[in-house]
């Protein structure tokens, strides 16, 4: 079956003032819209089974090589969004509770040094990609960057929140102050939906073995 767009979970200007509703409607509408169906014109004439988008950037490498980098391109597109919507929210913002903030403060040694960290590798990627919170396989939380539409999924990595730093994500209301939307970012994200995907990673893990 082919993929398919995914409605977005709360109105186009739910996110105001942070993120503007001309930019979700550009952004979710026509931007991610476009990953979905050039993902499915790629697929077409090759048996790739039914895998969930999440599951077929998993495996890139073993996809045929002349689809290869259409689907990284755009699977990659179309996985990236289908969390980026979930990981946000109009009443949202703050700071995660539970098992999630003792994690970020183990790993990274509090929540302000978290959000420092992960700015730091939004603002330093040349260009257009994302920034990531990932769980390793060993249950760890990490920060990652990658390019263009690259998931770290594709590295062996579980992504549970991601930072979109195209310029189609904030253009039209911050310009070239990649800072002020990254500023703002931090007041939508939606902690309990983030945590969800930090115990579902938790789940998939390995567990660390005693040396």
């Amino acid at each position: 079956m082919p993929y398919t767009l995914p409605d977005l979970p709360y109105p186009l200007d739910a996110l105001e003032p942070h993120i503007d509703a001309r930019t979700m409607e550009i952004h979710h509408g026509k931007h991610h819209a476009s990953y979905v169906a050039n993902l499915n014109k790629a697929l077409e004439g090759h048996d790739v089974g039914q895998p969930t988008i999440e599951e077929l950037v998993s495996v890139l490498n073993s996809l045929p090589e002349e689809i290869r980098t259409a689907v990284r391109n755009n699977g990659g597109g179309h996985a990236n969004h289908s969390l980026f919507w979930t990981i946000m929210s109009g009443k949202a913002g703050g700071q995660p509770g539970g098992d999630l903030s003792k994690a970020i403060d183990k790993d990274f040694g509090a929540f302000d040094r978290f959000t420092e960290e992960i700015t730091n590798s939004a603002l330093g990627r040349f260009g257009s990609g994302w920034a990531w919170l990932c769980v390793n396989p060993r249950g760890h939380l990490m920060i990652e960057s990658t390019a263009n539409q690259d998931n770290p999924l594709m590295h062996g990595l579980t992504p549970i929140l991601g930072i979109d730093v195209w310029e189609h994500a904030y253009y039209l209301k911050y310009q070239n102050r990649r800072a002020d939307y990254l500023k703002a970012f931090f007041n939508v994200v939606n902690w309990d939906a983030v945590t969800e995907r930090y115990l579902e990673a938790l789940r998939r893990a390995r567990p660390v073995r005693a040396s």
